[in-house]
């Protein structure tokens, strides 16, 4: 976009304490309370021109809801303890892991602040549901922790990779993440030690022999993604009997991209 060599902020609201957030987001003046010896600038105004990211949106207390609402809406704000009107340019970007629409029903979240960012609605599917994801994220994160870490030639074997591709993942790329970590970090001889995977099989993905690699040929990284892919493409228009609308929503795929998917594996329309 036009602002990609412009400022790029993000703020993490659940590790702020409520009482700072507001002086976090809009800056405060000098002595506007205890401990404001000099005036700071706040994230809208650093993002100023490019992006602010604020994620866990859903953290946010109730009074700075209410203010964030007020910088959408009239695109300007007062620092803590000013008075002076500043006008920010930016395009704002919110992230959450709940459900934001009924944290509005419970009167968590307000209704006008969710409608004012649901402009673009993007659903980033867990790692449950989009396994084929699985072995290219590994093996990147893989190769990631070896340079850190000082290690080399370790690779996921075959067994390894079902057994990732079988977990159900309740904590996202997080948890994967340092699961992979662990395994480089004690693994030793250059080799992975499958027995340091022991995490205890969660969600519906740790019985479904569908979306294992066990059965599936080897050969290359792609040979191997490529048979997921197809196997969970499979699996998914026979559990909704073709219906390839239920099947993107389910994958996360756009129905253009699961018709490009069927086509490219030969599955045809009513696999």
């Amino acid at each position: 976009s036009r602002r990609q060599n412009k400022p790029f902020i993000s703020v993490n609201c659940a590790a702020i304490p409520e009482n700072l957030l507001e002086s976090e987001l809009f800056g405060h003046e000098k002595g506007a309370f205890t401990g404001a010896v000099a005036r700071r600038i706040g994230k809208f105004e650093e993002a100023s021109g490019g992006t602010l990211l604020l994620d866990e949106i859903s953290e946010v207390a109730p009074h700075v809801q209410a203010k964030l609402l007020r910088v959408l809406q009239e695109r300007s704000f007062e620092r803590v303890g000013g008075t002076r009107k500043i006008s920010v340019d930016l395009r704002l970007v919110a992230a959450t892991n709940r459900d934001l629409e009924r944290d509005v029903r419970e009167g968590r979240f307000r209704e006008d602040l969710f409608y004012r960012l649901a402009t673009v609605s993007l659903r980033v599917p867990p790692l449950r549901e989009r396994p084929m994801d699985l072995p290219l994220l590994a093996d990147t994160l893989l190769k990631r922790y070896q340079q850190e870490l000082g290690k080399t030639g370790m690779n996921l074997t075959p067994g390894l990779l079902a057994r990732l591709v079988a977990h159900g993942w309740p904590g996202n790329v997080r948890e994967l993440q340092n699961q992979l970590i662990r395994l480089v970090a004690l693994s030793e001889d250059g080799t992975l030690q499958d027995a340091l995977f022991t995490p205890r099989p969660q969600g519906a993905l740790a019985a479904s022999p569908e979306h294992t690699l066990a059965a599936l040929p080897g050969g290359t990284l792609q040979d191997r993604v490529d048979a997921l892919e197809t196997a969970t493409l499979r699996d998914a228009m026979l559990r909704h009997a073709g219906n390839k609308s239920r099947v993107a929503r389910e994958l996360g795929l756009s129905r253009v991209g699961l018709r490009a998917k069927l086509t490219r594996y030969g599955l045809g329309d009513t696999e």
